[in-house]
């Protein structure tokens, strides 16, 4: 179902007239386009709205110019306030129909939660999933071969955040872990600390407003464990997804993948470890539209991009994958890296999976 579709059914349920998106993230999913100028903020610069008929763009006559000439399509109309004169929630409210709803402040208006319009995955936003994907795995894999055990964990965490712009690619997350802290810590932020002797590195990447994660081990001089827990957390990864997409088919929530999930944890021998850290989700038009939990109730949705980021003291499994009735796809890889078949729990989902790159 296309995004005007799913927004016509949304007016049509709420007996609305108009929806407004000014959220970088939901703005990227009806228009294509971009309108972040400010990083800290959490509304953009420009609001997109649906009427039923089209979509109308509000915004400054600072940034109209520039979205109309590189963000938005023809057929897009722009209506344009003095950034002196009034904001973006005022100019919203004069010149949307009424009732409505929108994504940020607008006097008058009702709010939309716009994670669920956001999903299924079209076709066409797939695609783009796919090259942004490989790109960001081609970014980190190609850090990953040069680093050393004497670089330090922000060095890393800078060649990272470079090789993925140079790509056009944003990355709101880039995690360095060295050998000592990434067992000590879950979110391993880096610090002007030297690798030692393994390292993950861990990002979310975006682009088009879709998002990405993925993680890579490297070893220099490793721990005896490090293999066997890497392991275990691959194991944990693949029955997630093969979770996914059993209870995806049949209708299920989160919270019904997330019981295999724990299951799997005591069937590689951590039992309770999910404790530790969050186990991932649902990805789309946000780092995870929504993280699992053992009571979580939101719907299991195919075909769509699920991000599950297991790990096991101080080892972790993480990829970006597009569930389907029919299977899992890999969207994070390069296929030219290191990878271990594993089997899932309970379940016979045979995945490759991303292994520890010797050095």
């Amino acid at each position: 179902m296309s995004e005007h579709s799913r927004l016509d059914a949304y007016l049509a349920d709420e007996g609305l007239e108009a929806v407004w998106f000014a959220r970088p993230n939901s703005f990227a999913w009806l228009t294509g386009g971009d309108n972040v100028v400010d990083r800290a903020g959490d509304v953009g610069v420009a609001a997109a709205g649906y009427d039923g008929d089209g979509v109308t763009v509000v915004t400054d006559n600072i940034e109209a110019p520039r979205l109309s000439d590189e963000e938005l399509d023809d057929d897009v109309d722009v209506e344009t306030f003095q950034w002196y004169d009034g904001g973006l929630a005022d100019t919203v409210a004069s010149v949307s129909p009424t009732p409505a709803a929108a994504d940020f402040d607008v006097p008058g208006f009702e709010r939309v939660a716009a994670t669920a319009l956001r999903q299924p995955l079209t076709d066409a936003q797939t695609d783009l999933y796919r090259d942004l994907s490989e790109e960001t795995a081609e970014a980190v894999e190609s850090v990953a071969r040069e680093i050393t055990a004497t670089d330090t964990e922000q060095a890393v965490a800078a060649e990272l955040r470079g090789e993925l712009a140079a790509r056009n690619i944003d990355s709101p997350v880039a995690l360095v872990g060295g050998g000592e802290r990434a067992q000590r810590y879950r979110h391993y932020t880096p610090k002007d600390e030297e690798l030692g002797s393994y390292a993950l590195l861990s990002v979310t990447a975006e682009r088009d407003g879709l998002y990405t994660s993925c993680t890579r081990t490297v070893a220099f001089d490793p721990p005896e464990w490090l293999e066997d827990r890497t392991r275990a957390a691959m194991r944990v990864e693949a029955t997630a997804l093969a979770a996914t997409r059993a209870v995806g088919s049949a209708g299920g929530t989160a919270g019904d993948v997330f019981a295999a999930l724990q299951t799997a944890y005591d069937a590689v021998g951590w039992d309770g470890e999910w404790r530790n850290h969050h186990q991932g989700g649902a990805a789309g038009f946000a780092g995870r539209e929504w993280i699992a939990t053992p009571e979580s109730e939101a719907p299991v949705v195919l075909p769509q991009a699920y991000a599950w980021n297991p790990t096991v003291q101080g080892a972790k499994s993480e990829d970006t994958h597009l569930v389907t009735g029919a299977g899992v796809e890999t969207l994070s890889t390069t296929g030219d890296w290191p990878s271990v078949t594993v089997e899932a729990v309970d379940d016979d989902l045979e995945l490759e999976r991303h292994g520890v790159l010797e050095r």
